[in-house]
């Protein structure tokens, strides 16, 4: 199964490598790592995605404390935080003949999955699509079945961010009605307090 870890360790040459080595010692296969800067100075975020039996996360996680560069480690899973991965995929447009036809098709196409056209050249098209993992591998195999040319395929990996500590009373604050004193009237509901309870209810 896969595991989303993510790291904060210190911005300096060798982390990198002293990371990866830690996962080859383990015999644990990396699917993707993303590094970059925090909110934190000197502090890099590593979001390592890996690929181990359910038994193993303990023993990577405690792994990587043990590195004297690493200052936090935290395993997320897709229920407690926000995933998302971003890809740019480049398609190559046929004959004259047939290429306005294509690229109206690559535009619908782009529509459908929520992605942008980032460039347009004569032989060629290129995507930027954002989202979770299997809305990209969508989008690629709809252009595979539709018989395009992929010239290349750029994807980030996972980046990954534990959702906030206290949405759930703010909402459920937001659901209470505000205590009227005596002989107060019945407030008529805003805009504001119906949006807040569309999304409450979602």
């Amino acid at each position: 199964m896969l595991h989303t870890f993510v790291a904060l360790v210190e911005d300096k040459p060798g982390v990198l490598t002293r990371v990866a080595s830690l996962f080859r010692r383990m015999n644990i296969n990396i699917v993707s790592l993303t590094v970059g800067e925090s909110e934190q100075a000197d502090t890099s975020r590593m979001t390592i995605v890996t690929e181990a039996p359910e038994h193993a996360a303990s023993r990577i996680r405690a792994a990587l404390y043990k590195l004297e560069i690493t200052r936090d480690v935290d395993e997320v899973g897709r229920d407690s935080a926000v995933i998302r991965e971003l890809a740019l995929i480049k398609v190559a447009v046929g004959p004259h003949a047939v290429r306005n036809q294509q690229r109206t098709h690559l535009f619908s196409l782009a529509e459908v999955f929520k992605a942008r056209i980032v460039d347009l050249a004569p032989e060629s098209l290129m995507l930027e699509i954002t989202g979770g993992a299997s809305k990209i591998e969508g989008l690629i195999q709809v252009l595979k079945e539709s018989e395009y040319e992929i010239l290349e395929i750029s994807r980030t990996g996972r980046m990954a961010m534990r959702r906030g500590h206290h949405t759930s009373r703010v909402m459920k604050a937001l659901e209470e009605p505000p205590k009227r004193k005596n002989g107060d009237h019945p407030r008529k509901p805003r805009k504001a307090d119906l949006i807040s309870g569309e999304f409450s209810e979602k």
